[in-house]
């Protein structure tokens, strides 16, 4: 696909339908944080998610993609998913510049911005559960419901593997 990055949620749609993956997506008013996102996910199907920007020690990318609720151990999620060190919150400028998306549109989609592949994908195995889970489509105020195979499909069209497991709970979270 010939275009400038970072893509538009035009552009998402499109290589979406050029790779045969059917989408359903519903406009809302801009929403920043789980929280603030009740409301609108209340009217929309399927699994909503959480996305983490992450960077390690040695300055590798991660994407966490997690069922929103979950709760995650970030001093431990270090060891589940191979990262060097502890984790610590990539910046706003380096999100910008990676993934192409402002805070607030954190999405799995975006790796479609990562021509370089430096971010790594991680899939919670809660999350992929569902059927279908959801995303922001590289904007805030629309959310864009895909199967959850397709949304595989989709990153390793983009040049990413996943890798789907088991996020470590926070202690006081252990049952």
């Amino acid at each position: 696909m010939d275009r400038t990055l970072p893509a538009l949620p035009d552009h998402l749609f499109a290589r979406l339908a050029e790779l045969g993956i059917k989408t359903e997506t519903y406009h809302h008013p801009a929403v920043f944080t789980v929280d603030e996102s009740a409301p609108v996910k209340t009217a929309i199907p399927g699994a909503h998610s959480k996305n983490l920007f992450l960077k390690d020690r040695k300055g590798r990318l991660f994407l966490v993609v997690a069922l929103d609720r979950t709760p995650i151990d970030l001093k431990r999620l270090h060891s589940v998913i191979d990262a060097n060190g502890r984790l610590s919150f990539g910046s706003a400028d380096l999100l910008r510049q990676v993934l192409g998306v402002e805070p607030g549109s954190v999405t799995p989609f975006a790796v479609m911005n990562d021509a370089d592949s430096r971010v790594r994908v991680i899939l919670d195995e809660a999350l992929m559960r569902h059927q279908t889970v959801n995303f922001h489509p590289l904007r805030n105020t629309m959310t864009t419901g895909i199967a959850r195979e397709d949304l595989i499909a989709f990153l390793r069209a983009t040049g990413h593997e996943e890798l789907i497991c088991p996020l470590p709970a926070p202690p006081a979270e252990i049952a």
